[in-house]
């Protein structure tokens, strides 16, 4: 039994010990540096986000408003950008598919909305792309009562916004581990 016993005690001392070497490694992702380099939200408040090229008065025109909004948010908080360092160039595409049709009246009653997008951060010192990326957002969402029209445009206009929130939340994420990263 005291062998058994001395083998966990050595196993529990190798795994303290492991733990131990790596305890100094651990960096909060968000914490302020206090070397004085900069910490992520600094970097994240340095990205600027130009508006994407889409036709006035278009849908397409609103949903890049909402995603370049809410990418704004996420990266500055309630304050502004500070001084620009990066440009985030976005490009989207926007689709929309029935899901369910209704066999008395032929309308759809489920429907499936979706964005694809690309984006492009480029360094303002050098004009050159340090990183590309896509991703994509797919949302559901259900017509309550094939007739009712209103209903339907909100509807519609709820998962536009569910998805371009989503995008702007995959993109963020990319962009902190970018910057934290460096890859």
């Amino acid at each position: 039994m005291s062998l058994a016993k001395t083998r966990i005690a050595a196993r529990l001392l190798v795994v303290a010990a492991l733990a131990a070497l790596t305890a100094g490694c651990f960096q909060p992702m968000y914490a302020e540096r206090t070397d004085g380099t900069p910490g992520l939200r600094e970097k994240l408040m340095g990205v600027d986000v130009p508006p994407v090229d889409k036709p006035n008065a278009s849908r397409e025109a609103r949903v890049q408003v909402e995603i370049r909004n809410a990418l704004k948010f996420k990266l500055y908080g309630n304050a502004t950008g500070m001084p620009p360092t990066h440009k985030l160039v976005l490009r989207f595409g926007a689709s929309r598919s029935s899901l369910m049709l209704d066999p008395a009246t032929a309308l759809p009653s489920s429907e499936n909305y979706g964005i694809d997008a690309q984006y492009n951060l480029i360094d303002l010192t050098t004009n050159k792309s340090v990183m590309t990326g896509t991703t994509f957002a797919r949302v559901s969402y259900d017509i309550p009562g094939q007739l009712q029209r209103f209903a339907r445009a909100r509807a519609f206009r709820d998962a536009e916004d569910r998805a371009a929130q989503e995008i702007a939340e995959n993109i963020q994420t990319r962009l902190a581990s970018f910057f934290v990263a460096g890859s």
